[in-house]
């Protein structure tokens, strides 16, 4: 059946349309606008009117997308920026007008299940493999440990690649004093998550999401975004600090020159890359050399909330 997924984070909103068989997906149309929903609620507690502005506009246009790929059932679900702000129900009204559905402000834990869902869906992994899959939003970082049979414990921590630029990284580039106080948050909130979160059994991990995926094409040195190369692309864990600690120290205008950086992406990737680069190497030093390398996917909760739609109506 053909379904079609809505994922609007604090960044950007996504949309798959999508045909389902057996719980595999073929593609009919994926796209992405970054609309920085995000924009300002860690410090004021509201969606901003520009922001609302953005993402009704992409609403509108997968709106019609959707109706020329013949309207098939519509999922549409909103992670951190909306959960937190106590405007939250002139967005989800906004969205309801032009989209025709509900929109779900879902919890950290159902997203961290969508997350896990979409990311282990196409990768060849072992029945006895304990995954970890890490979803490095623009608000919120999902921790999510599973096995092909199913989740086995699941965090969601408010750290993002927005959240935290806009509380950290207020420098071009960022100064040690701005990393520090940062790493330090992060390391408090990796303590929450690994209470909850057995990482010491982890067998393998798992990044999804922009801040991932641009850390990966940045390490492989690609000419442009190649995500049929940053699929599945597995990486030493030295590789991935090497790269995100590049992009960490750049200037702006030296990321924004990179031929795979997408203009939305330019003044958030310090943070997610710094966040990217605490997780892989808490994970390596936790399993005591066990996991040495990390994987990239480009499936995450999008392919997930397309999935869920196929179980509920079909």
């Amino acid at each position: 059946m053909r379904t079609a997924a809505i994922d609007c984070g604090t960044n950007s909103i996504r949309l798959l349309i999508a045909d389902v068989d057996g719980g595999v997906l073929t593609d009919v149309v994926r796209l992405m606008r970054v609309v920085r929903l995000g924009e300002g609620v860690d410090a004021t507690g509201r969606l901003s009117d520009a922001a609302l502005a953005r993402t009704f506009a992409a609403a509108e246009e997968y709106a019609t997308l959707i109706e020329r790929h013949g309207s098939p059932p519509v999922r549409f679900v909103a992670t951190s920026a909306s959960r937190d702000a106590e405007n939250r129900q002139v967005f989800v009204d906004g969205i309801r007008a032009r989209l025709g559905v509900e929109p779900e402000v879902i919890s950290g834990d159902e997203e961290a299940r969508l997350s896990f869902n979409g990311a282990v869906s196409v990768l060849a992994t072992a029945r006895d493999e304990t995954v970890l899959v890490i979803d490095l939003g623009g608000g919120s970082t999902e921790f999510v440990a599973g096995t092909m049979d199913g989740l086995i414990a699941a965090r969601s921590t408010n750290m993002g690649c927005v959240r935290y630029t806009e509380r950290f990284l207020q420098n071009d580039p960022p100064t040690p004093e701005q990393i520090e106080a940062m790493d330090a948050e992060i390391a408090r909130l990796m303590d929450d998550a690994a209470a909850q979160v057995p990482l010491e059994r982890i067998t393998k991990i798992v990044g999804v999401a922009g801040s991932v995926t641009t850390v990966t094409a940045h390490a492989l040195g690609l000419p442009e975004y190649q995500a049929e190369r940053i699929h599945g692309a597995e990486l030493p864990i030295s590789t991935v600090s090497s790269a995100a600690s590049d992009l960490l120290h750049m200037p702006r205008s030296a990321r924004a020159a990179l031929p795979y950086m997408h203009p939305g992406r330019v003044d958030v990737i310090g943070a997610g890359a710094l966040i990217w680069r605490a997780i892989v190497e808490r994970v390596a030093a936790v399993t005591d050399g066990r996991v040495t390398t990390a994987i990239t996917s480009e499936h995450d909760i999008l392919d997930g909330i397309a999935l869920s739609v196929a179980e509920r109506d079909g």
